[in-house]
């Protein structure tokens, strides 16, 4: 590495410190606040150092709002509900990139679409559908199924799979493999990368979802962590060290998500096929 590139470097990387820095300085104060009491929080003073009642603050959020059955709803609900968006947008891609069927402009279109209508103008018959006609509330399959048709992760994979060399697929072909052998064993495992990518944001938007879960998980032992959270917020008394335990626990898997699937991001998507 030049002289000139190395001091580039080190240039850009003393610009950035500072903004990662401000970026992770709310996340500092909530952790330091997760371990405060209520009245510490608010003290004239800006508490910058860690205090001793994390695990009160924890026995009273568990207590109050069954946060820890919360957080096991969510991981279920948020595992499951990410595995089965991202296999069904990854078939729904693949499809609109290498079949050829009637209609397929049409429901290319019609998918379009779907991304210029508000979430609120179909939420109340999707409830009414879901708890009244089907009598599915407080259950993992209400809060899951309706969200899982993600129409931007299908224009994603669409335009992932359109990347793939059609000489790979073909060669396939030739050798008698079916078509779902060839999605299963050929095109996805070239598209990891990208699916990884994807993952992470069906597993955010489950993760982070909460006025569906609000409406349909409605009985303690069905909510999920943002709602359960939620429900702490009173009219009079707010337990902010308690909000803060349960905000500390509820980033910590997607830290963990992420830490585990980073290393897909840089990966080409055709890595490895070619040798």
């Amino acid at each position: 590495m030049s002289s000139r590139r190395r001091w580039g470097t080190w240039a850009l990387t003393g610009g950035m410190a500072p903004v990662a820095l401000l970026w992770l300085a709310p996340l500092y104060l909530m952790a330091i606040f997760s371990t405060l009491p209520d009245y510490a929080i608010f003290s004239p003073e800006l508490p910058l150092t860690p205090g001793g009642n994390f695990w009160e603050n924890l026995a009273f959020l568990d207590e109050t709002a069954n946060f820890g059955r919360a957080m096991l709803n969510s991981i279920g609900i948020a595992t499951v509900s990410a595995a089965l968006s991202l296999l069904l947008t990854s078939m729904a891609g693949y499809a609109f990139a290498r079949f050829r069927f009637v209609g397929k402009q049409a429901a290319f279109s019609l998918l379009v679409a779907t991304l210029t209508v508000p979430y609120a103008v179909v939420i109340i018959p999707q409830y009414v559908l879901v708890a009244r006609d089907l009598g599915l509330s407080n259950t993992w399959i209400a809060v899951i199924v309706p969200p899982l048709f993600n129409s931007i992760g299908v224009l994603f994979m669409r335009q992932t799979f359109l990347s793939l060399p059609q000489e790979l697929l073909d060669a396939a072909r030739i050798d008698g493999a079916r078509e779902g052998r060839i999605f299963f064993t050929i095109a996805l495992p070239l598209v990891r990368p990208s699916m990884a990518a994807l993952a992470i944001i069906l597993f955010l938007a489950s993760w982070n979802n909460y006025l569906w879960p609000l409406l349909v998980a409605t009985q303690p032992g069905a909510r999920t962590a943002p709602v359960a959270l939620g429900s702490l917020i009173g009219l009079n008394v707010v337990p902010w060290g308690a909000l803060m335990v349960g905000a500390v626990l509820l980033t910590l898997p997607m830290l963990v998500v992420f830490i585990f699937l980073q290393r897909y991001f840089v990966a080409g998507i055709t890595a490895g096929a070619v040798k």
